[in-house]
């Protein structure tokens, strides 16, 4: 679904309007000796290694219609990686980009590319955890879509959500500023706007419990999605859920609800019914 008005607004100069997506998500796995922990970690860490997370991150500036000005990417010790991409509305001929930026183009030969992060930018960090007193390990993603002008990072998201295996997503939206016509009328929003969910997948949201909190006159819609089913094949680190008892997988699918639900809600749900 693309973003724009059926009858197009005749603008005075630039379209001023930022509009970002924050894409938050979370990939639970059960890991229940240590040895598993770090096996989880080791491989979450190198299947979303710095260089596919640019990847994805390119695929997003292509669906969106931007151009690639700048990528800076680092992978960290013991986990995690990030990436930010600085982008452009419209292409920009080479002798007007600053001689600092890579185009998209990481050469093996520079230790640092330092990214300038302006108004249209594209960035992503991740954030491998686990605990020695929980069987049940979390990987976040946290990425961020910010453009100026008419391109809309609502036309990546079901890009994103597909990129990921996601139990649970939280996804924010915002456009802040404000635009002109010919005629010095302001416009603070360019495009009809409901609910985040509108840009989702049908089939997608069939997958997922989801909740909207949105702030109409501000311009915020929030979005929390939740996966409805558990499928221990699809969380069980190293381990087979047939060799299992049914009181164990009945055990474990309440220690994986428990921490979604938590997560979900964003409170220590279970802490606060102990007391």
């Amino acid at each position: 679904m693309m973003l724009g008005l059926k009858e197009k607004i005749s603008l005075y100069g630039f379209n001023n309007l930022t509009k970002t997506l924050s894409f938050n998500i979370y990939d639970i796995c059960y890991a229940k000796t240590d040895r598993d922990k770090r096996d989880y970690i080791s491989y979450i860490d190198e299947q979303y290694n710095s260089e596919r997370l640019t990847n994805i991150l390119r695929g997003v500036t292509k669906i969106i219609g931007a151009n690639i000005l700048n990528i800076s990417k680092q992978d960290y010790d013991p986990q995690g990686a990030s990436v930010a991409i600085l982008i452009t509305e419209e292409g920009m001929p080479c002798e007007l980009i600053d001689p600092s930026c890579n185009k998209g183009e990481i050469s093996t030969l520079r230790d640092c590319v330092m990214a300038h992060l302006d108004k249209s930018h594209v960035t992503v960090h991740t954030y491998p955890e686990s605990h020695p007193d929980n069987e049940v390990s979390t990987f976040r993603v946290d990425i961020d879509v910010s453009t100026c002008g008419e391109i809309s990072p609502l036309n990546a998201l079901n890009y994103l959500i597909g990129s990921f295996d996601s139990d649970i997503i939280t996804i924010d939206y915002r456009v802040r500023g404000f635009t002109r016509d010919v005629n010095g009328h302001k416009y603070f929003i360019d495009h009809a706007m409901s609910s985040i969910q509108d840009y989702i997948d049908q089939q997608t949201l069939e997958k997922y419990d989801a909740i909207d909190v949105n702030v109409y006159n501000s311009n915020i819609f929030h979005t929390k999605m939740m996966i409805k089913e558990i499928d221990l094949n699809n969380y069980l680190f190293n381990e087979d859920p047939y060799d299992l008892k049914p009181e164990v997988r009945r055990e474990i699918r309440n220690k994986l609800s428990k921490e979604m639900i938590e997560i979900y809600h964003g409170l220590n749900v279970y802490d606060k019914i102990e007391k």
